[in-house]
């Protein structure tokens, strides 16, 4: 009984910090929008920044659907 408890209790340790250390930062970068054009996304983006949403953004285009992505 007590190697189970203590083998219980290192492994709910380790998950602790594995998510700890693996958590993303509250300033993560996620997608905000996704547009047809590239001009639309550059624009979302610039428009994001002069309303104070985000403080940085960069646009990809994904090949297989043809979109961009505005990421801040």
């Amino acid at each position: 009984m007590r190697k189970l408890r203590a083998l219980l209790l290192s492994a709910a340790i380790g998950t602790g910090v594995l998510l700890s250390t693996t958590a993303a930062p509250a300033h993560a970068e996620s997608i905000r929008y996704v547009y047809y054009l590239q001009s639309d996304c550059y624009n979302g983006g610039n428009l994001g920044i002069q309303w104070g949403w985000w403080t940085y953004y960069h646009c990809d285009l994904d090949y297989a659907s043809n979109r961009w992505y505005l990421w801040a």
